[in-house]
């Protein structure tokens, strides 16, 4: 069973690169069913009107998780719980993720590493959040980021 289904623009994010991650997320949850998130890469005024209409912050910002579920950190998917939630493909999905493409350029500079290194993070960065993790606390942010650098190394995207 292919564990991941990651929908994007081929555009914009190739369907090679969503397998490589759809790859370095198999085993990260345990699941009878196929998870589903989609991507979607804006401009810097599409994310900040996203980001003013939806959490009343008047900026551009990287990256904006929207989870499908809640309280699902750490638990497993089983069919029989989710089965109204399933696609017509027989996939749960587990939220929308949408990318500034802008801004994970001038991340990517600032921060010294590749935009395809930035780009990933970012993808799995809003997919952590789907699943439940967050960085509101030290803790938090601590562990949230373990599980990035996890999936981001299985990709073969390490820091640089």
């Amino acid at each position: 069973m292919r564990e991941w289904i990651i929908y994007a623009d081929e555009e914009e994010f190739s369907r090679e690169q969503a397998q490589t991650l759809e790859k370095a997320m198999q085993g990260f949850v345990k699941t009878d069913i196929p998870l589903a998130v989609e991507f979607a890469f804006v401009d810097g005024e599409e994310i900040r009107r996203l980001n003013r209409e939806l959490r009343q912050t008047d900026k551009i910002t990287d990256v904006l998780s929207f989870p499908a579920l809640d309280g699902i950190k750490g638990k497993p998917f089983k069919e029989k719980e989710h089965a109204f939630e399933l696609d017509e493909e027989g996939n749960l999905l587990i939220g929308s993720i949408a990318v500034c493409k802008d801004r994970a350029k001038e991340q990517a500079e600032e921060y010294g590493h590749s935009f395809q290194r930035e780009l990933n993070y970012l993808l799995v960065h809003g997919v952590m959040h789907c699943l439940g993790y967050d960085h509101v606390t030290d803790e938090e942010k601590a562990e949230m980021r373990e599980q990035e650098e996890k999936v981001l190394k299985k990709a073969g995207i390490p820091r640089e």
